[in-house]
């Protein structure tokens, strides 16, 4: 598998390592009222999509930063490939 870093241009999949759904760039605060129901989804309570599914990968043999990676699970297909830092950004988040 061949993931098109946004920098970086086409690497081996071998050089990432696999590190979940991309929704763990949306942690919850850990001050609102309902922090503990809020981190045990978080945690705990993930899909397991077939089909077309954002994860985060870590560059960990290249340049170390960490990738959004829109995939089909599937077919293994790859549609799209953002940095983690933009689209946590696109969110309002500032890291």
């Amino acid at each position: 598998m061949i993931i098109n870093h946004p920098l970086l241009g086409p690497r081996d999949r071998q050089e990432f390592t696999y590190l979940g759904d991309a929704c763990l760039i949306d942690r919850p605060g850990w001050q609102a009222e309902d922090a503990m129901d809020q981190f045990f989804e978080y945690v705990y309570l993930r899909d397991d999509p077939a089909g077309e599914h954002r994860e985060l990968w870590y560059h960990e043999h290249g340049d170390r930063s960490w990738l959004v990676v829109t995939r089909n699970t599937v077919t293994h297909e790859i549609t799209n490939v953002e940095l983690a830092s933009d689209v946590a950004r696109k969110k309002g988040r500032s890291k």
